[in-house]
């Protein structure tokens, strides 16, 4: 169905000012520091790091005596016995020292898989605010050319009405401004979606305003060579240095189960009062008849061991050592994937800037003059309104992939920056 002609004579109301703001709006390195500040995920993993912390501080606490107290009476009689001791465990073995190294160890670990996981959302974020930029881009064309047809349509009408057009040329600018408004609405959508998921990452409402800043001109510049990029890699991604880490843990655990099948030991050390008496009666120094009974008076000292005689921790340390040899197989893995990653994102970089350079060149400058004439020659009557709505059509395809290039450097970029763990990627 047509849209009426005064609904179209309206003018088109934009809705870029909801997304871009080239003067105050959240630029790239602004929406990855507002993450790593913002995100859930990410907080919830830092109270992890404070847990951690925490069992390192319980590590190093040393362990609580203990104080036993009893009293014994006699049913029926006078005697009773009353004893109080207490005994400290000595944690012999070096049980103490690599219990603290396994909690510094996880400690290590969990700050190595946060740091990894602030480098997976700074680059996610950095794409998806690509994404979103680009989507913008592509709404902007729309609007632009859904602007021009609009003109179009105008100028076709009033030929129509002065007779000096048939009527049919006014019907098809209408079908291709009805087609307009309708890929406008889509690219809307897709806008709006691209910004609800970029959004999510950064931590903020739905509904909260987000404008952004920024473009694609300086997607392409001058990159480490690949050796060196990939010697930085192996030195400072963090989740090369988690897989490192765990092979530390592992470590410590070996030791901590050797210390747990050494001797132990505890010492102990006691007071008694013993009321003791017999029911006959005898002389004292004095002559005089008395009870038989008196009070005794008892310390005791003593040191209990735990010989590991029949328990020596043996399954604890076999198993603990094939975790290691697991870590060990992890960690020469990971090491592959990182080089792996690092080539293939130099690889995708260096297409896609050649790609672009050629599309800016070669495409997307030609396309432009080349509708700039077919626009004129229509106007001057030299050609048909077909002729021209094609080579509009064919424009705003080569206008479209052109933003594809441009977003596909800046991923390709951004890729690098994750693989590498360039400074680049996380500004705070």
């Amino acid at each position: 169905m047509l849209v009426s002609t005064p609904i179209l004579a309206q003018a088109q109301t934009t809705t870029l000012a909801r997304y871009l703001d080239q003067t105050s709006g959240m630029t790239a390195d602004e929406a990855v520091a507002f993450a790593l500040a913002n995100n859930g995920e990410l907080a919830a993993a830092r109270k992890e790091i404070e847990a951690a912390r925490a069992l390192v501080k319980q590590a190093r606490l040393r362990p609580n005596p203990s104080v036993e107290f009893s009293r014994q009476e006699q049913i029926g009689g006078t005697d009773n016995d009353t004893r109080i001791a207490g005994s400290l465990p000595l944690e012999l073995g070096g049980r103490r020292k690599t219990r603290i190294n396994v909690a510094e160890a996880e400690l290590n670990l969990r700050e190595k898989e946060v740091a990894n996981r602030e480098r997976l959302l700074a680059a996610e974020v950095r794409a998806e605010f690509g994404k979103a930029l680009a989507q913008t881009l592509k709404l902007k064309l729309i609007e632009d050319l859904l602007e021009s047809v609009l003109q179009g349509f105008r100028l076709v009408q009033a030929r129509v009405m002065e007779g000096k057009t048939p009527p049919l040329e006014e019907n098809m600018t209408l079908v291709e401004l009805n087609r307009l408004r309708s890929l406008r609405e889509t690219e809307a959508g897709k806008t709006e979606i691209a910004f609800l998921e970029l959004r999510n990452l950064l931590g903020m409402k739905p509904e909260e305003p987000l404008r952004l800043r920024g473009d694609f001109t300086n997607s392409v510049a001058l990159l480490p060579s690949l050796d060196e990029a990939t010697a930085n890699a192996m030195q400072t991604r963090p989740d090369l240095q988690a897989v490192r880490a765990m092979e530390l843990l592992t470590e410590a655990q070996i030791e901590q189960a050797r210390a747990g099948g050494r001797i132990d030991a505890s010492v102990s050390a006691g007071y008694g009062r013993n009321n003791f008496g017999f029911p006959v009666r005898g002389f004292d120094q004095t002559g005089a008849l008395r009870p038989v009974q008196d009070v005794f008076h008892s310390l005791r000292f003593g040191v209990t061991l735990e010989i590991p005689v029949r328990n020596r921790n043996q399954g604890a340390i076999e198993a603990a050592i094939f975790n290691r040899e697991a870590a060990q197989k992890r960690r020469e893995f990971a090491e592959l994937v990182v080089r792996r990653e690092v080539a293939s994102a130099f690889v995708r970089y260096e297409s896609s800037a050649r790609a672009r350079e050629i599309f800016r060149v070669g495409v997307r400058n030609q396309a432009s003059a080349n509708l700039n004439v077919v626009r004129q020659t229509y106007e001057l009557g030299a050609r048909n309104l077909i002729e021209y709505l094609v080579e509009e059509r064919r424009f705003l395809e080569l206008e479209n992939n052109f933003i594809d290039s441009q977003l596909e450097v800046y991923l390709a970029r951004v890729d690098i920056e994750r693989a590498t763990f360039a400074p680049e990627l996380i500004t705070r």
